[in-house]
């Protein structure tokens, strides 16, 4: 049995973290840059594929691998993968390395491709939700627009801890979401507004999946935030 007395250290070491990105053909002056998490137990490339459908194929699509793995299926040869951005018990430095990861991510891009913040957007499904708004809530000025999508709002977002938002929010959320119940989701797009001035939201039909037909909301929404010159 294990000493109650027991030391605990802690120590810093490199991990490597990966994303994939979808350039199109032609870039110019009203390209964005879209930079997407995926949801628990899923991967860069099924996000990708569905934020690029959403927002149009004409715009940069970067997608994020979470920096944490497991098995989906019972571990073996054929075990299936899937990666998350964190559990509860370890919270504290999975919003850390959140952070880290997609504050360098957005350097690296923006630089590559000259698209400044203006033209920048951060998409989350479902566990980076929360992630994504913790992060434009501390870190104003990295980006112009948010989406999430299925998602849940910070417990402490009303804290006087988080800065005014500058991005504008669209939250679009489930009605039969098992993960998010809709009296809580129904309080969202009030809480948002706690510390951002631009929240739209949409409650659509359905449970905790992607909408096949995010793009009927997301491309409009696009328009209106960055005045119709979308591509």
């Amino acid at each position: 049995m294990l000493n109650d007395t027991f030391e605990r250290h802690v120590y810093q070491a490199p991990i490597e973290c990966s994303y994939i990105v979808d350039v199109p053909e032609t870039i110019d002056d009203i390209t964005l840059l879209t930079v997407a998490l995926h949801g628990y137990g899923s991967n860069a490339e099924d996000m990708l594929r569905l934020t690029a459908l959403s927002v149009g194929r004409q715009h940069i699509v970067a997608s994020l691998q979470a920096p944490n793995q497991h098995y989906t299926t019972a571990p073996g040869a054929g075990a299936g993968a899937g990666y998350n951005w964190g559990i509860r018990q370890h919270w504290n430095s999975a919003i850390d390395l959140h952070h880290r990861m997609v504050q360098q991510v957005l350097a690296k891009l923006q630089a590559r491709f000259d698209v400044g913040p203006e033209r920048t957007i951060l998409v989350g499904f479902s566990q980076p939700v929360g992630l994504n708004y913790r992060l434009v809530g501390t870190h104003p000025g990295l980006v112009r627009g948010v989406i999430g999508i299925c998602g849940g709002v910070p417990r402490d977002w009303e804290e006087a801890d988080y800065r005014q938002v500058d991005a504008s929010i669209l939250h679009i959320a489930r009605n039969g979401d098992e993960f998010y119940p809709v009296a809580d989701v129904e309080k969202f797009p009030g809480r948002l507004r706690t510390h951002a001035s631009d929240v739209e939201f949409h409650l659509l039909p359905g449970g905790h999946r992607f909408p096949s037909k995010a793009g009927t909301i997301i491309q409009p929404w696009l328009q209106r935030v960055f005045g119709g010159e979308t591509g």
